[in-house]
């Protein structure tokens, strides 16, 4: 039995937003919205991380894959709800401010690496979940290769004004189905599969 979407939601109650929040903008933590962490980069907003946790169908057996790790919000709800968390950044300084915190809440099960989300994290794969928190041109090869058998990522895809999120099954025989489940924007996918 998966984790509910209700469950997620009470967890995000007991966590405070502004946590991951740099001083300035912390005073707008419980708005339901997108809000700048710096370096081009924004934490989404609450209804949206939770609704993509959900997707995700985690059940606290998992291994997932982030690609995205920002301000540690999103890497806070899957160290609840996964196994475990491996997170790529690509901007240092924002890894090592989530690293902190995530330790600071108490959270062993989270490992981080800075690099290209692109890329993946292949010495670990493969990965029951895979959850992206920037856009793709495309979905990512890279990525698809690294997810397991009866696995699911949820990733945005398209052109840098609105996108579409999909959620990739991959069956037990290595086939894929896609489905869209909304629209939404997000920051670009940086290396490879960025809009460049």
């Amino acid at each position: 039995m998966g984790i509910s979407l209700n469950e997620i939601k009470s967890f995000q109650k007991s966590i405070d937003r502004s946590f991951f929040l740099d001083e300035d903008q912390a005073r707008y933590a419980e708005e339901d919205s997108p809000l700048p962490i710096g370096y081009g980069q924004t934490i989404s907003q609450p209804s949206l991380v939770a609704s993509m946790t959900n997707w995700l169908d985690l059940s606290r057996q998992e291994r997932v894959l982030e690609i995205g790790t920002g301000s540690g919000y999103q890497t806070c709800l899957l160290a609840e709800f996964a196994a475990e968390v491996y997170s790529v950044e690509l901007i240092e300084a924002l890894s090592k401010k989530a690293q902190e915190r995530l330790i600071q809440l108490g959270y062993n099960n989270c490992h981080f690496k800075v690099g290209d989300g692109s890329e993946g994290w292949q010495e670990n794969s493969p990965y029951d979940r895979i959850i992206c928190a920037s856009a793709a041109s495309e979905i990512p090869e890279n990525l698809i290769h690294q997810l397991d058998s009866n696995s699911i990522m949820i990733i945005p895809v398209g052109p840098p004004t609105v996108q579409n999120l999909y959620k990739i099954k991959k069956d037990q025989n290595e086939n894929l189905e896609t489905e869209i489940l909304e629209r939404v924007r997000f920051v670009e996918f940086k290396g490879q599969y960025g809009w460049d």
